[in-house]
């Protein structure tokens, strides 16, 4: 009988202080363009691996947190950083309780996961920045894939890229 041996990758903040390991492939891997998100990662966008919270383990010094409300759904967003390099590791997110968003980046090899049509999206592409390329054959959202009720919203998939023309793009 063969024994299913865990899928580990690792990953740290810039000092080292805040380490983890996950023990599993992502459930899928979201590109956010919230402009959460972009403040935060001080970039157009945060890649965004989507764990359950037990394939995830943290060692080293405990990452401390910052509470933000989310605009669009009104729940707690908490971001968990180093407290020494002040390095954003991860998303918990109280409208999801049972996982945690990897910030990508951190990894120590940020390309292993999969970038897949079946597990790969980008939400709320109303924000995106100007000039962001947003792929063909990928599922785009104005918003968040879910609406608060948890129905699905519908996806945009494009048959060409697109460079965001405007801040604000809509469908």
């Amino acid at each position: 009988m063969a024994v299913e041996m865990p899928v580990v990758h690792e990953g740290r903040c810039l000092c080292g202080d805040v380490r983890y390991k996950t023990l599993r492939d992502p459930l899928r891997v979201t590109i956010c363009h919230c402009r959460l998100c972009q403040r935060f990662t001080g970039s157009s966008y945060l890649v965004e691996p989507i764990f359950r919270k037990q394939d995830v383990v943290f060692e080293g010094a405990r990452a401390k947190t910052y509470e933000h409300r989310s605009d669009s759904s009104g729940k707690r967003v908490t971001l968990n950083f180093c407290g020494r390099c002040a390095t954003t590791l991860c998303l918990d997110l109280e409208r999801f309780p049972d996982i945690l968003g990897i910030c990508g980046g951190t990894f120590d090899d940020p390309n292993w996961f999969d970038l897949a049509r079946s597990t790969y999206r980008h939400i709320f592409v109303r924000s995106a920045q100007r000039g962001v390329i947003l792929p063909a054959g990928v599922d785009l959202f104005a918003e968040h894939a879910l609406r608060l009720d948890g129905s699905a919203n519908q996806p945009t998939v494009l048959a060409h890229a697109l460079a965001v023309p405007k801040a604000g793009y809509a469908f």
